[in-house]
């Protein structure tokens, strides 16, 4: 006999996704595009959690109560894990964490110490992100600190067309322009930083440029992808055949 258990309206959704309010175009890999995940997901938008708001050195603290409503939301209607559309929001994972009992995945950056202990005591890892507005408050934020685990971090040009697409809204893209600013960030920041043994994507728009990059530095890149897609194996699992 299989026992079946109610108590919600739906069910089988793996990932809860907490998004920004944008409008901003999302190619496959971007968090923000249904077709990026191998599973089912659930996404509850912020009403006015806007980039400006979030992606300072000082995220907006008014935010905080709506992005906790939301993933209570979310996990009210069953989802395994909750993740985020920025990496920013690392400023607000222990709020967030503790207002559920999913795993929390706010940003990228939890993957920082993994990274670094799985390299050389030599090598450094390198965090990649739009805007150089990153702060130690962020790093706190997902349990580590710069004076424990070696980083440089590096951003796009002040020129790069990026930000205007992703941080400031614009409706139309170039693909490839994107992911050729993508590939120079990531080499410029190893010619430029030859100790790094891996990157870090703050961003989660950089995902769709993720396997371009990596072509291009032959390096370990950690990013959403990743550390939702470990989470999902952690929470659901994989059954295997018995031989």
């Amino acid at each position: 006999m299989v026992l079946l258990r109610g108590g919600r309206t739906v069910y089988g959704q793996a990932l809860g996704i907490l998004m920004l309010d944008t409008a901003f175009p999302r190619p496959p890999g971007d968090v923000g595009n249904a077709l990026t995940w191998p599973f089912p997901t659930q996404y509850r938008i912020v009403a006015g959690a806007h980039q400006q708001r979030i992606m300072g050195a000082e995220p907006d603290l008014t935010l905080l109560a709506p992005f906790l409503a939301a993933a209570r939301d979310l996990e009210a209607h069953g989802v395994r894990a909750i993740t985020t559309s920025c990496g920013f929001l690392s400023a607000f994972h222990q709020e967030l964490a503790a207002a559920v009992s999913v795993p929390m995945l706010t940003s990228s950056l939890l993957q920082v110490p993994l990274a670094s202990r799985l390299l050389r005591p030599d090598q450094t890892v390198a965090i990649l992100t739009e805007r150089p507005h990153l702060t130690d408050r962020h790093f706190a934020g997902v349990g580590w600190s710069p004076r424990d685990v070696p980083i440089v971090v590096a951003s796009l040009p002040d020129d790069a067309v990026f930000p205007t697409v992703c941080i400031d809204n614009g409706l139309d893209a170039d693909t490839s322009i994107l992911e050729a600013e993508m590939v120079e960030l990531a080499r410029t920041t190893v010619r430029e930083h030859p100790d790094v043994g891996a990157l870090v994507l703050e961003c989660t728009n950089f995902v769709p440029y993720s396997q371009a990059m990596r072509r291009a530095v032959n390096l370990p890149i950690y990013d959403l992808y990743t550390l939702v897609t470990h989470t999902y194996l952690a929470t659901v699992g994989h059954d295997f055949t018995r031989g």
